[in-house]
């Protein structure tokens, strides 16, 4: 058999399919690109209905990454198919097809069929796999966008009054910077009040964030790492005791495509990947926290068992950059809403065994707060730390509330929906990590430099 595949370059605003001889009832959303690994890269797909579906790719720079596959390319660089999958209704409709043909430090064009017929969008559809630097050549600099808090507005099942959501176009900002990923920092939707009880009403929240028109050109050629907060855990300030996080954990399996959920062989949704020389370390802030209210018993976020596998992996990993994901802020001092300062005695725990370590490149990331802000822990006979908050992305903004965050470096909280590009860059002896927060419709708000010569322990500065 033979295929012309062609993949328009033009990019439009808003979502627009162009299908070949395909249903238009079919596709839900996606396709994503999810984890992508050297040997071994993750699409995402939800159909509306059961439906056929394979994925087709090809090394776009064996052809002179022209976007284009045509008969006379076809004797000397054969597309690769994955396995078909059939989409369900008890799984959503929802397919991950894995695609096992890939090399490193290679870029890949793809489409998928349905039912044997060709899905084609008006926007590239790519993924770009790591490359294999180590030993060779200097660390490639990592581009990755972060952002938290995505409220999509469905009136009839939200609040009266002003619509919470909204701003939707800073998708389209997020994909102009053309990250090479996109870490959803938590409440990457908002389970309402139908939705949280039933498996229904769960899958349906998710079915309707992700379905969001301006999201789609994201998705589809960006890989996509996602943790979870409260909001789509279950209910406002939910906690290990929520009756029903079995089923959240179902549905954010089912959307997302991480490289694992949970450690030994326990539920959960951290995991941990690597690009260039970077490393980070997706937490799960959620399902073991004990609750804020109880007066007795010991108080957790991420439990022994957790933390005992964050400090197994930090003091093994090699690279410059260890950056550590979680829902809630981590620095901020002030023991009010839910920052880590709420669970003093887990937060000292994790923050003296990072020092007692000698961990060096040790970063945070945080959303929930829906404000973005970058906190500056200082620490006697040590490198600093910092803890990027980055928030909301669609979700209103809630000013600080004059909570006063004394860590809080001048000059970067933002009142306003927002996302930050996290840039690693330069050669092995002078990497940096660049910082830019930008607005809704992708204007310049702020930018810091963090050298990695800044997050070293004395005794690792001298080698």
């Amino acid at each position: 058999m033979k295929f012309c595949i062609v993949v328009l370059l033009f990019f439009v605003s808003s979502y627009s399919p162009l299908f070949s001889g395909i249903d238009l009832d079919l596709l839900q959303s996606g396709p994503m690109v999810c984890y992508t690994e050297m040997r071994e890269v993750m699409i995402w797909i939800q159909t509306k209905k059961s439906t056929r579906v394979r994925l087709i790719y090809w090394d776009s720079t064996e052809i002179g990454n022209n976007q284009l596959y045509t008969k006379t390319t076809e004797k000397k660089n054969s597309p690769y198919f994955t396995k078909e999958i059939s989409t369900e209704e008890n799984t959503a409709y929802t397919a991950k097809l894995i695609a096992d043909k890939v090399q490193p430090g290679k870029t890949y064009l793809y489409y998928l069929t349905f039912n044997d017929k060709k899905l084609a969008v008006s926007y590239p559809l790519k993924f770009t796999t790591p490359k294999l630097w180590k030993w060779r050549s200097e660390p490639p600099p990592f581009r990755i966008a972060v952002g938290s808090c995505v409220y999509i507005n469905e009136p009839e099942y939200d609040r009266p009054g002003t619509p919470y959501g909204g701003g939707y176009q800073i998708f389209t900002s997020i994909y102009n910077q053309h990250p090479d990923a996109m870490l959803w920092l938590g409440d990457n939707n908002y389970l309402r009040e139908p939705d949280w009880n039933t498996r229904t009403g769960i899958l349906h929240r998710y079915t309707h964030s992700r379905s969001v028109k301006e999201i789609q050109p994201l998705l589809g050629s960006v890989s996509n790492y996602a943790i979870w907060d409260d909001h789509d855990f279950g209910p406002n300030d939910s906690d290990r005791g929520y009756w029903n996080k079995e089923t959240t954990l179902e549905a954010f399996k089912l959307f997302w495509g991480n490289p694992g959920f949970g450690i030994n062989g326990k539920p959960g949704i951290t995991t941990t990947f690597e690009n260039s020389d970077v490393q980070l370390f997706l937490m799960d802030n959620r399902y073991y926290r004990t609750a804020d209210k109880r007066k007795t018993g010991e108080r957790r976020i991420l439990g022994k068992e957790q933390i005992d596998w964050l400090l197994d992996n930090l003091v093994s990993s090699t690279a410059t950059f260890k950056v550590i994901a979680m829902g809630g802020q981590v620095l901020n001092p002030v023991a009010k809403y839910e920052n880590y300062a709420t669970y003093p005695e887990e937060m000292n725990e994790l923050l003296s065994a990072i020092e007692r370590e000698k961990i060096s490149g040790v970063v945070f990331l945080s959303g929930d707060r829906h404000h973005t802000e970058l906190s500056k822990l200082v620490r006697i006979g040590t490198y600093p730390l910092y803890d990027l908050t980055s928030s909301p992305l669609t979700s209103s903004s809630h000013a600080d509330d004059g909570e006063q965050n004394v860590l809080r470096v001048p000059g970067t909280l933002v009142n306003q929906r927002n996302f930050a590009m996290l840039e690693f860059v330069g050669e092995k002896s002078q990497r940096a990590m660049n910082i830019s927060v930008y607005s809704t419709e992708g204007k310049l708000l702020w930018k810091r430099e963090i050298l990695a010569s800044e997050l070293q322990v004395a005794n690792e500065k001298k080698k």
